[in-house]
């Protein structure tokens, strides 16, 4: 017999929640995994017992200390950012009808970076602690958001204007983000020209992602700011399935289109400024996650969110995971990334033009044949 409408349509998001339930415990599997290879332990149960019986958090063990002053810090940083640029990009596509819209190709990540290269050198926020690069820290990383969230503002306010303004195409609006990239690169580069070498030294270190350099503090600041955001996102996912549909059918239907958008796009930058403020330029995450989730639950944001969450978590993770153990030294995650999310970006820019010139045939072909 075959099955009825409804009960299709049930089964469907029954599989769609399936992929989920599979990309969560993923997440929780791949992070035991990564925290046994990053403190070199022996065994699965030896990580269980630090983790279940730590005691007291003074103890001396060295397994304990590995475990829980680096490797974990690490493994939360990957979630939480992996999480927050995951869930940017969905959002960034859908507000700004753009697939290939994220955090890093529209120019938000470099300007963020641009104003946290400004807190750290001219605000004060960046001290060097020891001779060596590995012992840069920031000590005022409240500074150094303020200022990264202000540059992702403007940086999104100049891609806010573009769509309203011009209404340019996706391509135009990443060629756009790519010009937006350049000069706040050209600004991170006048301030490593102008200083001395240990704020030179700084800006470098900070600008290659790396999941080590938040302290539980500041994971602390990034959880808390990430959950209130992420839920206003996760708050509006129908409403972000109905302006995938058209502007039109979603002011229909009761959504504030204007409204969403804006604060959607401000608080997508927010999120954006918070994770290079405190871990450096992480790309291609916002790109990553949501393509491949779309490829396995389609285009739905009631899943699609969470599901570009637990992916970008997954990229992460395994990512910072080769960075810590493909060499003698570690190869930071922005480096990984990149050589990930740059083929995908490649392959979408041809395939969006494909179907651009499909169009056009099909177009020119159509009104051949009505003459």
């Amino acid at each position: 017999m075959e099955k009825s409408g409804i009960e299709k349509f049930k089964e469907h998001n029954r599989k769609k929640f399936l992929v989920l339930l599979v990309l969560a415990a993923l997440i929780v599997i791949l992070s035991l995994v990564v925290l046994k290879i990053n403190s070199d332990l022996d065994s699965f149960s030896d990580l269980l017992n630090i983790l279940f019986n730590k005691g007291d958090p003074s103890n001396d063990d060295l397994d304990s200390i590995l475990v829980w002053d680096l490797s974990i810090p690490r493994v939360i940083s990957a979630i939480l950012a992996g999480f927050a640029l995951g869930i940017s990009g969905t959002v960034m596509q859908c507000v700004l009808k753009n697939p290939l819209g994220s955090p890093y190709t529209l120019g938000v990540s470099n300007a963020a970076a641009f104003g946290a290269s400004i807190g750290i050198v001219l605000l004060g926020g960046g001290i060097i602690t020891g001779q060596s690069m590995a012992t840069i820290t920031i000590n005022n990383p409240y500074t150094v958001a303020i200022s990264a969230f202000i540059w992702s503002m403007i940086a999104t306010g100049v891609i806010i204007l573009l769509v309203k303004v011009t209404k340019v195409s996706p391509e135009t609006m990443v060629l756009a983000g790519v010009a937006l990239s350049s000069i706040f690169s050209a600004g991170i580069s006048f301030l490593q020209y102008m200083y001395n070498e240990y704020a030179l030294s700084t800006i470098v270190f900070w600008q290659f992602g790396s999941m080590g350099k938040a302290t539980w503090d500041e994971l602390a600041l990034i959880f808390i700011i990430s959950l209130v955001i992420i839920i206003y996102f996760l708050y509006n996912r129908l409403d972000y399935n109905a302006l995938d549909v058209g502007d039109d059918v979603a002011s229909s239907l009761g959504v504030n289109v204007n409204r969403l958008r804006l604060v959607s796009l401000f608080a997508a930058a927010l999120l954006t400024a918070i994770i290079v403020s405190f871990m450096g330029i992480v790309a291609f995450i916002g790109l990553l996650g949501p393509h491949i989730v779309r490829r396995l639950i389609g285009n739905d944001h009631r899943y699609l969110l969470l599901g570009s969450m637990f992916m970008g978590a997954l990229i992460l993770l395994v990512s910072d995971c080769i960075g810590q153990n493909l060499m003698d030294f570690t190869l930071p995650v922005g480096i990984i990334t990149s050589f990930l999310g740059g083929p995908l970006f490649l392959y979408l820019l041809i395939r969006g033009y494909r179907k651009k010139k499909l169009d056009i045939r099909k177009l020119i072909s159509s009104r051949g044949g009505s003459k």
